[in-house]
Formats: structure tokens, C-alpha cells, sequence
């Protein structure tokens, strides 16, 4: 993690020290909150809407801080502790994370979409780990605040990170960009997520794009190539970085010959390794287009097939995204609760409808959220696409969830469906249902919390 002097720190983030005394004090690590805050860090009190982290300088240097920023428009800075002096706090933290991966000259690796991110992530770091020291973003730490306190964890003798960067509005990939300078950025694609900030998928497609403001002109774009939006930025004669594109057609650089879902995981063979079949512990077509996302990042770091094909087979996602859990009576549930929009919603009922072996495919859906002033319309149509699939049960849970029901009727679907607004209900009816010939979707936006039925289902 970041070690430096305060005279260091001062330089690196544009910080004035409060006395030349302190010049020689060392700090190790950074932190935004006391209260996982450690001895010898750096405490940064980040001004928000309803706290103003000035108030807890003093605490955090009882705590054991080496020091504290001070944003100079803050009245009544405490004396006799070191204190470094900022126009703006969070520019300053901005200012210290992108020097210090200056400093360290790691390789970087951005990743950002609509969806998938996370997955992309886990299965980037996971292959190119196979010849390289990786570290990457923890948790959901990939905002304006999240992507510097990552970058602050950054051994000095890691030679890759991989760095998710997320957003909420235009200009703030941009900004991640330009501080985490990446050797290889990578979109996964464009969804419908953050429709009711932006407006449109062309809007959130400029948003996502910002993520090669500081790609290093010789470095790699990684693109959804089934994207039209995206195949028409790279098409811009000034752009300097090479662009690869994966997808599921020949049109992309690669794309799978053949893919084959299976109760452990997924099997599948692409155009750069005709002869090989590649094997994924996770299940969904998606997550093969992330995987080949990754063998394009790992190939522009040299990475040798034998390799990669070993990395993937061992791979690991962060939980709640495509994980398979034993449920009652050897039921077969899959957790992808982490989050939904329409694109991951679609993605994870196209799984179910492809699995084979399993006589009850029973979807619990909840409501997705953050979808603007069209959220109904959306959910009407995830019912619509439902109606088209083989699938013998539905269970929706939510305000919005009841839209999804709605589309299925307008659709005329057999399929039978039913609406909650409690979770016990719905174990309830679901429970009997449970047996080695089924499998359960559990798929919502994170705030729905639909996890919470696998206690009750789950072995």
C-alpha cells in the first residue's frame, strides 16, 4: 500500500504542510472513515451532502492517523497535529492516487459497462494472475472516492491491477480514467442502467467511452463488438489505441465457435483457439463473452493459451453474481441477486431457458430499480421476453415485479406466474416444488435483497 513521507504526500497531492516539523512522519495506507481506520494512515475527511468529515480529524488522529487533509475553506483547523492543506479534499485524494500509480508504473487494467463489470473483473484478475501479480478493486470500491482508496492499497511490487470504475453521470469515467491512466480499458457493453440519469443508450455509450480519455496511446480498447453503439465510436480516425472487439458473430476479433451449458459450469471453444475447449466454472452465455474479454487483455500481455485455459477453469466470481448453491431435495439455485437491469435480466432467463436436464425452471424475479420514467415499460417487456422462453414457473417480488407479470399476460403466456410482496410467501409456494429435476433463478436489483430466500431454500 502507499508509504510515503508527509513532506512526499504534500508534493504528490498538492498539499501544503502545516509545519515543516512533521516533514519526515511517515504514512502507510489511507482511510475516509474512523472507524476502520488503522494506525501510521492517512485519514481523509471527505465533505459530503449531510457529513462533513473535518469533524472527526481530531478522532482520527487519537486513532493513531499519521496525519489529516484540511480543505482550506474549512474554519478552525486543529493545531499541534500534522495537518496537509488542500483547495478540495477529494482533489487532492484524486491527485494523490493518480501520482502514486505514476510511481509505481504498474500496468492497468479499467473496466467499466453497463453490466458485468464485477464478473469482468474477477475473471481478468483471475487469468492474467496465471503469470502475473495482480491486485484488483475490492468490493464495489470503483467511484469518484472508491477508485483512489484502491489504488491507495497498491503493492509496490504488483505488475497488474485491475480497476473497475463505475459511474452515475457523464464526465465521471473521464475523471477515473484520467487518474488510473489504464494500459488496457475494457466496456462489457451498453445496457439500460442509469436510463433515468442520462436519457438514452447513446448518452450512457458516451459515458462508458470516457474510459479511453486516459488509455495510453499504445495501449488496447476491449470492446462489446455486438454493441452498434460502440462500433461506431472506434470507427473515429484520430483514435490512437489499437481496438479488439469480442461478441457472439464473426464480426467480432473473437467469438465463440460453440458453447455448451452445463450443470457445473460452461464449456466452450473460440476462433483464436480453434482446437481448444475452454472451461468456465460459472454458467452463462454472458459470462463467456467476459471471458473472452479476458483472453484478449491476457494475449496483449503475452499470455500463453496453456495458461489462460488454466486460469479459467479455476476461476472464482465475487458472490451473488451467477453463483450455483445446492438447494432442497438437490435443487439447483442460482444466485445472481447482486443486481439487475433489462440486459442482465435477459441474459440470466436465456441461462434457465438453455439448461438442459431440469424438468421445473422456476424464475424468482424482483423489481429493478434506477430505470428512470420508462421502469414500467421495461419491466412489462422482461415479461414479454419471458413468454418466449421454456419456463414452467414464475414468481415475481415487488411494486415493479408485478409489471413483469403484466407483460406475460399481454403476451398470453401458459407460463404460470404469480405476484408477492413478501418473501415468505413466496418460500412457501416455491418449497414443494423443490427437486433434483428443478432449478431457481434468483435475480433483482441489489436494494431487493432476494437473497434473503436462500436460507429457506437452499440445503
Amino acid at each position: 500500500m502507499i508509504k510515503r513521507t508527509l513532506a512526499q504526500i504534500a508534493d504528490m497531492a498538492n498539499a501544503e504542510l502545516s509545519s515543516p516539523t512533521w516533514n519526515e512522519v511517515v504514512m502507510e495506507g489511507a482511510s475516509i472513515d474512523t472507524r476502520t481506520l488503522e494506525k501510521r494512515q492517512l485519514f481523509i475527511p471527505l465533505v459530503g451532502e449531510n457529513v462533513d468529515g473535518h469533524r472527526f480529524v481530531n478522532q482520527a488522529y487519537q486513532k493513531g492517523a499519521a496525519a489529516s487533509f484540511w480543505q482550506r475553506d474549512v474554519p478552525n483547523p486543529p493545531e499541534d497535529i500534522p495537518l496537509l492543506f488542500v483547495d478540495d479534499v477529494l482533489q487532492a485524494m484524486q491527485d494523490l492516487a493518480k501520482r502514486y500509480r505514476e510511481q509505481i508504473g504498474v500496468k492497468i487494467i479499467g473496466i467499466t459497462g453497463s453490466n458485468g463489470k464485477t464478473s469482468t473483473k474477477d475473471i481478468v484478475a483471475q487469468v492474467v494472475s496465471g503469470q502475473f501479480k495482480v491486485q484488483k478493486t475490492l468490493g464495489n470500491y470503483n467511484s469518484q472516492q472508491g477508485l483512489p482508496l484502491s489504488l491507495f492499497t497498491l503493492k509496490e511490487d504488483t505488475e497488474v491491477m485491475v480497476l473497475e470504475m463505475g459511474m452515475s453521470d457523464v464526465g465521471q469515467i473521464e475523471i477515473l480514467s484520467s487518474i488510473a491512466a489504464p494500459d488496457i480499458a475494457i466496456i462489457t457493453n451498453i445496457g439500460e442502467s442509469h436510463m433515468e440519469t442520462l436519457g438514452s443508450r447513446e448518452r450512457i455509450a458516451e459515458a462508458k467511452f470516457e474510459i479511453t480519455t486516459g488509455l495510453k496511446k499504445d495501449g488496447l480498447f476491449i470492446y462489446d463488438g455486438d454493441e452498434p453503439l460502440l462500433q461506431d465510436k472506434v470507427k473515429d480516425p484520430n483514435i490512437s489505441f489499437t481496438c479488439k472487439s469480442f461478441g457472439k458473430t464473426k464480426t467480432s476479433d473473437i467469438y465463440p465457435l460453440a458453447i455448451e451449458l452445463k450443470g457445473d459450469g460452461t464449456e466452450f471453444m473460440v476462433n483464436s483457439y480453434p482446437d481448444t475447449s475452454l472451461f468456465l466454472p460459472v454458467l452463462g452465455i454472458h459470462n463467456v463473452k467476459n471471458a473472452m474479454a479476458a483472453i484478449l487483455a491476457a494475449q496483449h500481455l503475452g499470455m500463453e493459451q496453456k495458461v489462460i485455459k488454466k486460469q479459467l477453469a479455476n476461476l472464482q466470481l465475487t458472490a451473488m453474481r451467477m453463483e450455483t448453491i445446492q438447494g432442497q431435495n438437490q435443487s439447483l439455485i442460482i444466485n445472481d441477486a447482486y443486481n439487475a437491469s433489462p440486459t442482465s435480466m435477459r441474459a440470466a432467463i436465456s441461462l434457465v431457458h438453455s439448461l438442459k436436464g431440469y424438468e421445473k425452471k422456476i424464475l424468482i424475479l424482483g423489481d429493478m430499480l434506477e430505470l428512470g420514467v420508462a421502469e414500467a415499460e421495461l419491466h412489462q417487456e422482461i415479461g414479454h421476453f419471458i413468454a418466449e422462453q421454456e419456463i414452467d414457473y414464475v414468481f415475481t417480488y415487488g411494486t415493479l415485479g408485478r409489471e413483469i407479470a403484466k407483460g406475460m399476460k399481454a403476451s398470453k403466456s401458459n407460463i404460470e406466474v404469480q405476484s408477492y410482496d413478501s418473501k415468505t410467501d413466496i418460500i412457501e409456494v416455491v418449497r414443494p416444488l423443490l427437486d433434483r429435476q428443478t432449478v431457481v433463478l434468483l435475480k433483482a436489483s441489489r436494494g431487493m435483497k432476494l437473497e434473503d430466500l436462500l436460507e429457506d431454500l437452499s440445503q
